[in-house]
Parts: structure tokens; sequence; C-alpha cells
């Protein structure tokens, strides 16, 4: 990546929490946001009625309450993020070369419950009820664009859409652009919020989510011989990516070096991941090499683990075929097993989960994981550990089959 990158903020939106502190508290205690939401949400006809919501947030905490209003949900919880990451790092932006801060945001689908208000108006009241935020509110790199508005960010910044691959193609890309000396500094991450009638009808629809509707905290089951589709969730997670040599100079805390970063795509199916999980393999092996790490070296691998058939079982074969030998002793836990599947905030928020992990030595465990699936036969952690962590994977794959892979390594 040519200069070393490392990240000093980080900033969750998440269905356990918002903030560093109250996320990770969350996420080690065990506790689960999946529940039913068909008392949120119309979904009388959609077999699927769970989704892991985020119910306590006031975005006028964030964003001066009129401007909020013009802002679609995914915008909220993304300019809420990142000014949590931002005041995580202790970056002072104000007194910084402002063209040389960028801004990186991921989003799965956009501003889709923006869409679905104005078409509904479109179709009830006419043309000339249609809001004139629909545009700006709806389009996809509308994330990026209100980050940088909100922070004074005035280099590079663009948007990137590659489904639940999002979030963590943002943070990728955006370490590229650092390391390579186009930008001194960047907010990357990804927001989503699309739980809606119509988003759990599409996704029941091609047998993608759960219906353990009696059993909300034993829905989301990566890996579990029993496991059934996943959860929708929503939310946002951004970080703050700095030169390393930036960052001490300063006195920054370092949280982690990202020291690869491996994206490929699998050329197979649109919405299925390669049998054989070749792409996801590729995208590790590419991540190791580029930090030249070894497989006996990875701790610990957060994994995409969406709890469906496919997903899992394609999964569990790259991480054999990219850590060989060592993926029978590495700790594999999925993060989506207690605040469900976040879409294109999905890769962000659970790199975040992977380095508060290094950072309290601590895994937390897959919920839900009791049955052996012979399919899946690696260590996905059912207990929460402590254990040091140098070493760690973040995988990302989304339909499209595009794959990302992130590696975090302890900078000193």
């Amino acid at each position: 990546m040519g200069e070393r990158v490392v990240i000093t903020g980080l900033g969750p939106v998440t269905p356990l929490g918002e903030g560093r502190d109250a996320f990770w508290q969350a996420l080690r205690s065990g506790q689960s946001a999946v529940r039913r939401v068909d008392d949120l949400i119309d979904l009388d006809g959609v077999e699927a009625k769970l989704g892991a919501p985020i119910t306590q947030f006031d975005p006028s905490a964030y964003i001066e309450p009129r401007k909020a209003r013009r802002l679609d949900r995914s915008a909220q919880f993304s300019l809420a993020a990142a000014d949590l990451a931002v005041r995580d790092a202790k970056a002072d932006i104000a007194h910084s070369e402002t063209d040389r801060w960028g801004v990186v945001a991921g989003t799965g689908i956009g501003g889709m419950l923006t869409f679905e208000e104005n078409f509904r108006i479109l179709d009830e009241k006419g043309p000339r009820r249609v809001s004139p935020f629909f545009i700006p509110r709806m389009m996809p790199n509308a994330l990026a664009g209100e980050i940088a508005i909100a922070q004074g960010l005035r280099g590079a910044n663009f948007g990137v859409v590659s489904a639940c691959a999002s979030g963590a193609h943002a943070i990728g890309l955006a370490a590229e652009l650092v390391g390579s000396g186009l930008l001194d500094a960047a907010v990357a991450g990804g927001g989503e919020a699309v739980m809606l009638r119509i988003t759990f009808a599409g996704f029941a629809r091609i047998g993608a989510v759960s219906i353990r509707n009696a059993e909300p905290d034993r829905a989301s089951r990566p890996f579990d011989l029993h496991r059934d589709g996943f959860v929708l969730g929503e939310g946002a997670g951004f970080l703050v990516l700095e030169r390393l040599d930036r960052a001490l100079e300063r006195g920054a805390h370092v949280y982690a070096e990202i020291a690869g970063f491996g994206m490929t795509d699998d050329a197979y199916h649109i919405t299925a991941p390669a049998e054989d999980g070749d792409g996801a393999r590729r995208a590790m092996q590419i991540a190791m090499k580029r930090a030249n790490v070894t497989p006996a070296e990875v701790d610990y691998i957060n994994a995409h683990g969406t709890s469906t058939q496919l997903n899992d079982r394609a999964e569990t074969l790259a991480i054999k075929a990219a850590l060989g030998d060592a993926a029978r002793s590495v700790k594999i836990s999925s993060t989506k097993s207690q605040i469900g599947h976040l879409v294109g905030a999905a890769g962000s928020v659970e790199a975040i989960a992977t380095l508060l992990s290094m950072e309290h030595q601590y895994i937390p465990a897959t919920l839900n994981y009791e049955t052996p699936d012979p399919d899946c036969d690696l260590d996905y952690t059912p207990e929460p550990v402590s254990l040091p962590v140098h070493v760690a994977l973040s995988n990302s794959f989304g339909f499209g089959g595009q794959n990302a892979t992130l590696l975090f390594k302890h900078w000193e």
C-alpha cells in the first residue's frame, strides 16, 4: 500500500448501541438485537417477521434538526457514525489541510426509505408533491457528500456500491488512497437503512432471510446446521484512517494498522457464492500476501457468516483453502449472530468489531451455534474467549459475487 495506514477512530451506530463503548459492551456481553418487527413494519403476507432495528436513535444529537429532516435515514446513521469516529480519533480537522482529507462511503441499496415514500406520494398525490429533496436524499453517493459537508473534508470523495461488501470495500479503497499519498487521512465506512416491507418481501422471495419467527433471539445462527437465513438489520459504521507517521506525530491512539486488502469477484452467480468459495479464498490470500502475513500468523477471522446455507458452507471452504492447515486453529466468529445483517454497513461495523476484539484481546461468541454442520467444521467460537489477537481478517461478500477482505495488524 506504500505508506503505512492505521485506524485512529471508530464510529459504530448499530442495533446494539451507538459509539465504541456501548457497542463493545453489548457485543462482549452476548446481547442480541434481533426481535420481531411486524409491530414496526407492515409485514402482512411476508413470511419473514424478524429484524434488528435501531429503536432509540436521535439524529438531533449529531445533526441540526432541520437538516436531519432533509436526510434519508441511512444518511442520518452515517453522519452520526462519521461524527463519532472523528471524535474518537480526536482529529482537529479545522486546523488540518482539509483538501488532504477524503471520504469513501459504501451502501448496498441507498436511500430506499426516501424512494418508497416518494413513490407512494407520486402515486397518490401526483408529481408536484414529490419532495425536492428526493434525488439528493436517495442517491447512493449522498452519504459521502453529506459527510464531507458536515466535516468540511475537501479531498477525494465518492460512494461505493457492492451490496454487502460495500462497507469493507470503502475502508479498503480509502486505505489505498491514504497509502498511495493521495490523501493524508480519510473517513470511510458504510451505512444502510432498508428495513421496509418491500425489502423484506424481496429477500423473503429468494429465501435469504430467516423465518424462525417464534424464536427471534435464536434466529441468526451462522454456521449452525439448522440455520435458515439472515436477519435484516440497519445502521452505520465509519472509521478514521491516517498515515502512521501523521497519527504518531499528533499522539493519536492507534487501534491497528490496515496492512492488507484483497478484493475479487466470483464471476459465478448474481446472488449465490461460488460453491467452492474460490473468490473469497483469493480475497483472503491477496490480503495476506499484501500484508506479508502467513496463514499461521492469523489469530482471528470475523467471518461474513450470514447464517445462510450457501454462504456459510462456501466461506468455510474458502477459509480452509486460504489458510491450509492453519484453518483448524484460527478462531472464527460472526457478529451477525448479534446484530443481524446490516447490508452495506455490514463490512464496516464488522471491521469495528474486529478492531475492538484486537484492542481488548477478546473474541465475542457466535451466538446460537448449537448443532455442528458437517460441511462447516472449523472453530466458530461458540463461547467467547480471551485471546491475544495480533493479526485479524474481516470478510465481507456481496451479491454480484463481490468479495472484500481487510487485514488488520498490530502496528508496533
